[in-house]
């Protein structure tokens, strides 16, 4: 038996694209869903207004409404991991060659 606990595995999040007909109704939505938002609203070719939107897909039913149109652009825990496998392990300032030069502080030691 394990003295640590075990967690479920967090849903993925995704990026989802919010598209409302008009500012009121994307208010109302962001005010009563309080999803988590990447950047601001954008005015859309064909008049409505948009914005990025951060959540998990058990979240989108409690997004979607009349007037509102909901597009998964992608998965940004994906991205994510994706990003944090291109991160190289170890100290790469290690040799003594490889020390970097600058104008900061080079603390001794």
């Amino acid at each position: 038996m394990s003295a640590v606990p075990t967690r479920p595995p967090r849903p993925d999040v995704l990026r989802l694209r919010v598209t409302a007909r008009d500012p009121e109704v994307l208010r109302a939505l962001l005010r009563e869903a309080r999803p988590d938002t990447g950047g601001r609203p954008g005015l859309e070719a064909d008049g409505s207004v948009g914005i990025d939107v951060y959540a998990p897909a058990d979240r989108i039913p409690a997004l979607e409404r009349e007037g509102v149109s909901v597009v998964r652009i992608g998965n940004a825990s994906e991205a994510g991991r994706a990003a944090q496998a291109e991160v190289g392990t170890g100290d790469r300032f290690a040799a003594a060659d490889a020390v970097p030069h600058g104008l900061a502080a080079k603390p001794a030691g």
